[in-house]
């Protein structure tokens, strides 16, 4: 899946937020991970985000969607966020960037 990012200085703010926030047992931000499928900004500064997990039993399910959504509303220029969770299609290896399977060794 292509990520859907919108553009735009408060579209790269975010994604340099979401940078900063890492999978606890993955040295790899959740960004070069794949984790996040869609940011969507509203005419109202409203921020949406489409995320998954590596697994659907993943331990932090709860604490890192709140996370990103925490770190996300605080992005200067965004009114509100909402982190949507999804499993859908489901994540595998495919999905990080070349930085994050260059940092796990599997280029």
């Amino acid at each position: 899946m292509e990520n859907k990012i919108k553009k735009g200085a408060l579209g790269d703010a975010i994604i340099e937020t979401i940078k900063e926030i890492f999978d606890p047992e993955i040295p790899v931000n959740i960004y070069e991970l794949g984790l996040i499928y869609e940011v969507k900004i509203d005419d109202d500064f409203n921020a949406h985000v489409l995320m998954t997990l590596t697994t659907p039993n993943c331990p932090v399910a709860e604490s890192l969607p709140a996370e990103v959504k925490e770190k996300v509303q605080n992005v200067a220029g965004i009114n509100n966020a909402e982190v949507e969770l999804t499993f859908e299609p489901p994540w595998d290896k495919d999905m990080m960037s070349e930085a994050a399977l260059l940092e796990l060794g599997f280029l």
